[in-house]
């Protein structure tokens, strides 16, 4: 679930605790180390030795004044180990946020440095020009490869239980697979039909609104019996004790929020990683949230000439749990990395 480097669970809780705080001394580290994997001071010593040689801690002063810190200074980037975060049943975690926080959106900003921004220019490829170099009979074969990928991921995310080859099926010759519910195959559908009218009208996301939200949202929940526009009670989240807000108006105001924060961002790959982190955040509509999430950040990337994602490769328990981590602590460092992932992903495999 994690990177690759190798670290014992107590090394990670020590990262995790650092992750939590600006910084702490040894002495405060053994204090909250003390309840989950007590250990001696030499012990201690050892660990976070190895953790700074291996990059994840850095230490600063010297002496009485010594301290460390996580190696990202971002309040929302520093890396949390996911296997040692969800040890932890959701009633027990200490130290989370239970319900929405309005001050997100002012640390929302340079999520993507400007020494990543440089090294995504050098893999980046123009969507457009792209497909230009195609045979129209190989966009198209492209095109529907990417949409079922898409179509099928995105929505077994979802828990549907279609295979790769059922979904394939469903969309070329509109053949639905035996002994799936019908609302399984709409959720595929609609989809489609979603990827479609971005493809067509991408240019319509240059800026986006709160009626392009809402219009997505509507093809991809068609006929589903999901009631559309902002839900107006309140939601759980499998696996969280945090609550989304409950109130038509606050919801209203956090969407307005996050459109202008989107609006005003620069970078084309930023505001698509905003926006599907905030808008599953934000959970404005009675359900549907992570599927328009994600087609909206494809959306946005589409129309700016950035290849959109099909998340093909993506596990989908990882991707929930960079989100439950998002929305209890605000933390994006998972989050942002399965989301550059994907992207590279896109770069090295499709329309070649």
């Amino acid at each position: 679930m994690n990177e690759t480097i190798q670290l014992t669970p107590r090394q990670k809780a020590i990262v995790n605790i650092l992750a939590e705080s600006n910084e702490l001394s040894r002495k405060q580290i053994t204090e909250k180390l003390a309840s989950i994997y007590p250990a001696s001071k030499a012990t201690l010593a050892r660990d976070i030795k190895l953790l700074i040689n291996k990059k994840q801690v850095q230490v600063h002063g010297s002496g009485p004044n010594q301290v460390y810190r996580s190696t990202t200074s971002h309040p929302l980037l520093k890396n949390v180990d996911l296997d040692q975060y969800f040890r932890v049943e959701p009633d027990k975690r200490q130290n989370i946020k239970t319900s929405f926080n309005f001050d997100i959106f002012t640390n929302l900003q340079d999520l993507i440095p400007a020494d990543e921004q440089q090294e995504l220019k050098i893999i980046f490829r123009s969507f457009s020009q792209t497909i230009k170099t195609l045979d129209s009979t190989i966009y198209e074969r492209e095109l529907e490869r990417f949409m079922v990928e898409l179509a099928w991921k995105s929505s077994k995310i979802e828990g549907n239980t279609y295979t790769l080859l059922e979904t394939e099926t469903l969309i070329k010759e509109s053949q639905e697979a035996k002994g799936h519910p019908k609302a399984e195959a709409l959720m595929i559908l609609n989809h489609k039909d979603a990827f479609k009218t971005i493809i067509k009208h991408r240019n319509e996301f240059r800026k986006l609104s709160f009626d392009n939200i809402s219009q997505l949202h509507n093809t991809l929940i068609k006929d589903l019996s999901i009631s559309s526009g902002i839900r107006k009670h309140g939601v759980g989240i499998t696996g969280t004790t945090y609550r989304p807000l409950d109130n038509e108006w606050q919801i209203r105001e956090a969407l307005e929020q996050l459109v202008e924060l989107v609006n005003s961002t620069v970078h084309p790959l930023e505001k698509a990683l905003i926006t599907g982190s905030l808008l599953a955040y934000i959970q404005p509509f009675a359900d549907g949230n992570k599927r328009t999430a994600r087609m909206l950040s494809n959306a946005i990337l589409l129309s700016f000439d950035f290849f959109p994602l099909s998340y093909r490769s993506i596990d989908e328990n990882e991707y929930k749990s960079a989100l439950i981590l998002f929305f209890e602590t605000n933390n994006l460092y998972h989050v942002k990395r399965l989301f550059l992932d994907q992207y590279k992903f896109a770069l090295r495999t499709y329309f070649i």
